[in-house]
């Protein structure tokens, strides 16, 4: 099982928690905790075995009295569910399917949203159902009301933006608060909005990057997962640099959404904290 604690931070809350895991006989298999100084709370993150009878909330109840902690519990042995969204760039999506494949993402990928019919090729050969949504301004309200639908009647545990180039509405956003993540071709927050390979070859930059990011109402403002970065060189042209980067936004938000699945990612205010 996982369980995942935030609080303000104060003596005695890893003693407490452990003292009551071991009297219901759990055993630890990873423990990580962090101290954020500047905001002055506490977070930690612990993967233990538990006997089947075991009442591990009910164990811990004292604990989350004492140190008013907001506690999850959750079984670490339960295959997520994954809804992504894409739009004609398939590569962050076919990288998710080949890692959940693979079994390094313990995920299931239940159903392919997109606004164009790029991909429904690729979900047919993987036997995912796939959503044909074409968005316009005036249908917007309805695919964001009938995708917040298809979430609940699948019992999406995330949504994922694998290249998904629609601006998600503010009242969506909220909906999907700390359940929808966005790959940004971008080393955030430099070159945002269109192009932003073209702006980064313009200015003769000597890195590119991705950011991965839980979806806000603020335009790639959300709290960031993951990061990574290539060097690049002046000899390089332009689709150079897309083909780099598009190699770079797969792996960032395959990290991102397996970190985020093993309960790894703690929204700290505007950043993350992740053990």
């Amino acid at each position: 099982m996982i369980l995942r604690v935030s609080c303000r931070a104060q003596p005695g809350i890893v003693a407490a928690i452990t003292a009551a895991l071991a009297d219901c006989g759990a055993n630890l298999v990873e423990s990580n905790q962090f101290w954020d100084e500047g905001c002055g709370r506490f977070f930690l993150r612990v993967s233990f075995l538990a006997p089947v009878a075991a009442d591990i909330a009910g164990a811990l109840m004292s604990a989350r009295e004492a140190f008013d902690l907001d506690l999850d519990l959750a079984p670490a042995a339960r295959k997520p569910r994954l809804i992504v969204m894409v739009s004609k760039f398939d590569h962050a999506l076919l990288h998710l399917l080949y890692q959940a494949h693979s079994g390094w993402l313990n995920a299931e990928i239940c159903a392919i949203v997109s606004n164009h019919p790029d991909a429904e090729g690729v979900a047919a050969r993987e036997g995912v159902p796939f959503h044909h949504w074409p968005v316009t301004r005036d249908t917007k309200p309805e695919i964001e009301a009938r995708l917040v639908d298809l979430a609940d009647a699948l019992e999406a545990d995330l949504v994922v933006l694998a290249r998904y180039m629609q601006i998600l509405s503010d009242d969506l956003a909220r909906k999907l608060s700390g359940r929808a993540i966005n790959i940004h071709h971008s080393f955030l927050p430099s070159f945002k909005g269109a192009k932003p390979y073209h702006q980064a070859h313009a200015r003769g930059v000597k890195h590119i990057g991705a950011t991965a990011h839980y979806v806000t109402g603020d335009l790639d403002e959300g709290p960031i997962i993951e990061q990574d970065v290539e060097r690049v060189s002046h000899t390089m042209m332009p689709d150079d640099l897309v083909a780099i980067g598009r190699d770079i936004e797969s792996r960032v938000l395959a990290r991102a959404v397996k970190l985020h699945l093993e309960g790894r990612v703690f929204i700290n205010g505007a950043k993350t904290v992740v053990l």
